[in-house]
């Protein structure tokens, strides 16, 4: 099943995050956040991550680079709360942010969009005061991420059928980091890797004709890993840019 790009933010603008299930078991990081500048307070379409314009307007724009917890790019998709500590000013609850992108500062983890740095505040006004100090010390923790519909194959933009396959996992729920992408190459009856080009892209140069069956690995932060099977192959007739349902909800 083919999505359009607009059926595709529809089903992830809005991601509910729970961070609260699980407090009294998980501990935050100290470390400190910035935020980079952007004419709407959105994201950047054009993040190390290869999102493209679904990293910018994901989770209604409140995304951060990271650096620290790149992970190789493992880190795209992941979803973690971060609140600073002034009391005068910062929010008890904080931002949760997804990760789109990557990005060094000043001993910082965290480069927040301006929509994701402005929820660190506990109104406007607070705000605008966390603004001007530019850089804040902050605390984070991993949360688990709430996407409202099912893990999605995005074939990149870069992609030419028959020549040339690279693809792009939106949707990922839980705590899980997408750490593998293998194809089924039938004629020879074996599952072969697909290569992380960067961030979130995997490709496979001439990939076989017909329609495409790939499964993922998911490994848990605390190293548990899985394969996970879609329920439907990628066309034979799939076109760079199309997003297409894997028919798998993870938990």
């Amino acid at each position: 099943m083919e999505l359009s790009f607009k059926h595709q933010l529809g089903l992830v603008c809005v991601i509910l995050l729970f961070p609260a299930l699980c407090s009294c078991q998980e501990y935050y990081t100290k470390s400190r956040a910035s935020f980079y500048g952007s004419p709407d307070g959105y994201g950047v379409s054009r993040g190390a991550c290869g999102f493209g314009e679904y990293g910018r307007m994901i989770n209604s724009g409140s995304v951060a680079a990271v650096s620290g917890l790149w992970r190789n790019g493992a880190a795209c998709g992941t979803c973690y709360q971060v609140r600073c500590k002034i009391a005068e000013y910062c929010d008890a609850n904080g931002a949760n942010v997804v990760v789109t992108d990557y990005g060094a500062g000043d001993r910082t983890d965290f480069i927040m969009s301006p929509r994701a740095f402005s929820q660190l505040g506990r109104n406007k006004a607070a705000s605008e005061k966390l603004k001007k100090y530019g850089v804040l010390d902050i605390e984070y923790k991993r949360v688990p991420c709430r996407y409202s519909g099912n893990v999605l194959f995005h074939v990149q933009e870069s992609s030419n059928n028959p020549g040339y396959f690279a693809v792009i996992l939106l949707n990922v729920n839980g705590k899980y980091d997408v750490t593998a992408v293998e194809l089924w190459q039938k004629e020879r009856r074996q599952w072969e890797p697909l290569r992380r080009v960067y961030g979130a892209v995997f490709d496979f140069a001439n990939p076989p004709k017909g329609q495409l069956s790939l499964r993922f690995q998911v490994t848990y932060p605390k190293g548990y890993t899985n394969w996970v099977y879609p329920k439907t192959p990628i066309p034979a007739y799939w076109k760079p840019g199309a997003t297409y349902d894997t028919k798998i909800q993870l938990n």
